[in-house]
């Protein structure tokens, strides 16, 4: 919960932050993007290291991690130190979810399928949430109390966890090396990718600017060299096959492009709903609500039926669902209905196909290897918020160089409908499996 409301919260103090400093909005938008750096390149590391030492001596240490750097961003005195440490404070916590998935795959015996499922529907709970509780926290009080909040509910979790978690047993825990050349292969290669998606999203930005070719150049080659490295390994930290392996392949492609699809989409919806139809902030920013409760509903509905269902059918019904709900932003309201709600109704059907496909997407590939839980989880959150970083930054950069950016922007939605149903056929090669583990 602290890691999903932290991810969006911030937002809504960004033109707070940007008159207290005195900063450009540049600087302040990068209290954002450090975030998604720290959390993207900590992530595939955390679950390893949970594998390792522990998944409970983990979670703890990044509770109280999450805590303290929370605490040192609510203290900072200048955007740069800020930045610095959003980015800490997303790589202190990102262990909470790779740890938090082994800890309910180790202890929660054959109902894990399910409890995975209900596990994932608390994400949803804090992105809808987040920008609610930043708008009231930097009305009332303080943009810093965006940040102090997190203090006491991770210091508060550590504790709970202390006490309630069982103990890490040996047998569970793996005995590899740690494989630090592989780790920092791919840390640079994140790096690098996301600097120069991160480009894409500026104003004049080009495609065969220096600023993009040399950090995308840099991400592939490290990319190149981080899959040569685990082929020849011995002991690599991500064995191949997790990641394009018969099964975990397709099952990661499809969470990087329905996760990124679907969140970026969503994430872009109260600026589209500004620019293109004049709805105030507070309309636009409950847009996310009606995403919020389908997610959540819909996903706790499918992890409860996902014995009966199969991995596969949550897939194609939600691939439909998202489709149909991104397609609906991007014409004008029909039958008479007000702008309001028809973009309500379009991101609720998108909430819908996000949340009946969160307990598949949980489950397929990490049964086939529960030993690896918190890698698989770490996996599965990776392709996500990378399809996420691209989808906004290709979707900023087209409205950023569009003479219409609402038009592109519905454009962008269209595009983005016909490839939630382009990948359809990539279901097929999702592991199917009905039953308990």
């Amino acid at each position: 919960m602290m890691m999903s409301i932290d991810a969006t919260i911030v937002a809504t103090a960004l033109h707070a932050l940007q008159q207290d400093f005195g900063a450009p909005i540049n600087w302040t938008s990068w209290t954002i993007t450090a975030y998604w750096f720290g959390y993207v390149v900590m992530l595939p590391i955390t679950g390893r290291l949970s594998e390792r030492f522990g998944h409970r001596r983990v979670f703890l240490l990044s509770s109280l991690a999450f805590a303290l750097t929370s605490l040192c961003c609510g203290l900072a005195q200048n955007i740069y130190v800020l930045v610095l440490f959003r980015a800490l404070q997303a790589a202190g916590g990102a262990g909470l979810t790779p740890a938090a998935t082994g800890i309910i795959v180790t202890h929660f015996g054959r109902a894990r399928d399910r409890a995975l499922g209900l596990f994932g529907a608390v994400f949803p709970v804090g992105a809808m949430i987040g920008p609610i509780f930043g708008g009231l926290f930097v009305t009332f009080w303080s943009w810093r109390d965006v940040f102090f909040v997190n203090v006491p509910l991770g210091i508060c979790a550590a504790f709970l966890g202390l006490w309630l978690i069982p103990r890490d047993r040996t047998r569970d825990r793996g005995t590899a090396g740690l494989d630090v050349a592989g780790m920092a292969w791919l840390a640079l290669a994140v790096i690098a990718g996301m600097l120069a998606v991160g480009y894409l999203g500026n104003k004049d930005a080009r495609w065969l600017s220096p600023l993009f070719l040399a950090p995308a150049a840099l991400s592939g080659a490290s990319g190149w060299a981080f899959l040569r490295h685990i082929q020849h390994a011995a002991e690599p930290f991500i064995t191949p096959g997790l990641i394009y392996g018969r099964g975990f392949g397709a099952t990661n492609f499809l969470n990087a492009i329905y996760g990124g699809v679907a969140t970026g989409a969503v994430t872009l919806v109260p600026l589209y709903a500004s620019t293109r139809y004049g709805l105030d902030a507070l309309d636009s920013g409950t847009l996310l609500i009606a995403q919020g409760i389908a997610a959540i509903a819909f996903s706790a509905l499918a992890a409860l039926i996902l014995r009966q269902t199969g991995y596969r059918l949550p897939f194609y019904l939600g691939g439909v669902l998202a489709a149909a709900g991104l397609a609906l932003l991007a014409p004008a309201p029909r039958f008479g209905w007000s702008a309001y709600t028809w973009l309500a109704a379009a991101t609720f059907l998108i909430g819908a196909g996000a949340g009946f496909m969160s307990p598949a997407s949980r489950n397929a590939g990490l049964q086939l290897v529960p030993e690896r839980a918190s890698t698989m989880a770490a996996l599965r959150a990776t392709a996500q918020e990378a399809g996420v970083i691209v989808a906004l930054a290709v979707a900023t950069s087209l409205m950023t160089n569009a003479e219409h950016p609402s038009l592109m922007l519905a454009a962008v939605y269209a595009t983005s409908a016909l490839l939630c149903i382009g990948v359809l056929p990539v279901v097929a090669r999702v592991p199917e499996h009905r039953g308990a583990w």
